[in-house]
């Protein structure tokens, strides 16, 4: 195999079985095993590989402040998140606040707390006034992490502005439970998936090309372990039943992988197919 993405999509694949059948199905493939990246290097690597807006959660959930200086450096980070990471807010299961560590060393790089500001009328008075998207998404960049339990609370009184529920459940951060309260209907899921805002199980069996899915997973191992070890368990069956240790069938994904337009499952399943054939 050549390399890329491909090849970092088999990486991916390969530890989810037996590390001696992993060996075997390497050397059928000529792969090696996979170059270590700096954090720095994995981070470019999902730029370079267009991962969904919700990685950049994964790997704030992290709590580690080296990663949180990662995040806060990402051109696409908006105003809301970095105001929380400079506040040293934890996003996973750490007690704040954390050590605060943004710091870059360029010269014309901010690292000042951004201006966000608050509807006169308070934060959820100004979700509440919301008309249009670009007046939602100006009040939604006001709801700090403390501030989410307070906009559920809202919208279960009085269900808040459309416009306002859109522009707070394409936030990164937006709490699950809070966008399922804002509705479940297949279009809206749609919407989101388009947005980039999954969870690993979901992104593994619904996106694609799989080529792209799983390098995403394969650098994730390193900046968000958590969330592509729930993946791993979501595909790791299917992994071990159709591809195992046969050694056709890995040969077979080589060469599907770099142009399969379906997704993951589906690739699985028909490289095992195929090989049983």
């Amino acid at each position: 195999m050549k390399s890329g993405n491909a090849v970092l999509g088999v990486h991916f694949l390969l530890s989810l079985i037996e590390p001696v059948d992993a060996s075997a199905v390497r050397r059928r493939l000529g792969i090696g095993t996979p170059a270590p990246l700096t954090d720095t290097g994995a981070a470019w690597e999902l730029r370079r590989l267009h991962a969904p807006a919700s990685v950049l959660l994964w790997m704030l959930e992290r709590d580690d402040p080296g990663t949180n200086r990662l995040v806060f450096h990402q051109s696409h980070v908006g105003d809301a998140l970095k105001r929380d990471i400079l506040r040293g807010l934890p996003f996973g299961a750490a007690d704040g606040p954390l050590p605060v560590r943004v710091d870059c060393g360029q010269q014309f790089c901010s690292h000042a707390a951004p201006a966000i500001p608050v509807s006169p009328h308070g934060l959820i008075g100004g979700l509440r006034e919301a008309r249009t998207m670009r007046s939602a998404r100006t009040a939604a960049r006001a709801v700090s992490k403390p501030d989410w339990a307070a906009v559920a609370e809202a919208d279960r009184v009085e269900p808040l502005p459309g416009f306002t529920r859109w522009a707070l459940a394409e936030r990164i951060d937006c709490p699950p439970r809070l966008r399922a309260q804002f509705g479940s209907h297949a279009k809206f899921t749609n919407r989101l998936r388009n947005a980039g805002i999954v969870e690993p199980r979901e992104y593994i069996e619904h996106s694609r090309p799989p080529r792209d899915v799983l390098a995403v997973l394969s650098v994730g191992t390193q900046l968000f372990p958590h969330r592509v070890g729930e993946a791993a368990a979501s595909l790791a069956p299917a992994v071990r039943a159709e591809l195992g240790a046969n050694l056709d069938a890995w040969a077979v994904l080589a060469q599907l992988l770099p142009t399969f337009a379906g997704t993951v499952p589906e690739l699985v399943a028909t490289c095992g197919a195929i090989a049983r054939v």
